[in-house]
């Protein structure tokens, strides 16, 4: 195993600098204390005209008619930074999964049911954005792709490896992984603040983030995403940062 169980969800922590969601350590069931939340408001009008170009321009492209919500795009989060769990350092940033062998690895270290479904439900070929978390500046880094559908992770029945689980068994194991492959870097780093100021924008004037996972379950380390949240998130990497 080139590197071990970099990605999780158990084990997801709060970003460092993510002003509304203090995220416990576990995303079941802890002992953590939650932070308060420390919600900001957007500057006014900074993402309602952005969202009125992308929805016109997305209405010309089709005809003005609306895109049926369903989840066929991902995000994944990983932590581009050194920490120790149980002696072992988690760390998995883009430029690692580029330094692997043809760009692909496999997505371990999921324990949250949730999360394993959404895993479970990923295929082939579906784009997810990589997401690096719990860092100094957390945000879109790039996109990878699906490459291999739901299979046992087996980092669940190795007792030296941070997730492992002794409850789990061979013949029925409880968790999955999906193998991906980095397909590119974004235009530019797309921070978790700017992603917000949108959301909060579109929860007023129902723009295409008003719902978005990332800040409706954000302890998820594996959240799905509609056709029109990804390609809004996709939009602005063609702007200039705020």
């Amino acid at each position: 195993m080139p590197w071990p169980s970099r990605k999780r969800d158990k084990g997801a922590v709060a970003d460092k600098k993510e002003p509304d969601a203090k995220i416990p350590k576990t995303e079941e069931e802890t002992e953590d204390k939650e932070e308060e939340e420390k919600s900001t408001k957007p500057p006014a009008g900074s993402s309602k005209s952005g969202w009125k170009n992308w929805k016109k321009a997305k209405e010309s492209d089709s005809g003005g008619e609306e895109s049926k919500t369903t989840y066929c795009h991902w995000l994944l989060k990983s932590e581009p930074e050194s920490r120790l769990e149980k002696g072992v350092d988690v760390k998995f940033s883009i430029e690692d999964l580029k330094a692997q062998p043809n760009q692909t690895t496999f997505w371990d270290g999921v324990r949250n049911y949730q999360a394993r479904n959404f895993l479970r439900s990923m295929k082939l070929g579906q784009q997810a954005f990589f997401y690096h978390s719990n860092c100094k500046e957390p945000g879109i880094v790039g996109i990878v792709k699906i490459v291999k559908e739901a299979y046992p992770d087996h980092t669940q029945f190795d007792q030296k490896d941070p997730h492992y689980d002794s409850t789990s068994r061979k013949e029925n194991p409880k968790w999955s992984m999906v193998d991906v492959q980095f397909v590119r870097m974004t235009k530019r780093f797309i921070p978790l603040s700017e992603i917000k100021t949108h959301h909060l924008a579109h929860k007023a004037d129902g723009g295409p983030l008003k719902n978005m996972m990332l800040f409706t379950r954000q302890r998820l380390s594996i959240q799905p995403l509609t056709k029109e949240e990804f390609d809004f998130v996709l939009s602005l990497e063609e702007e200039k940062p705020h």
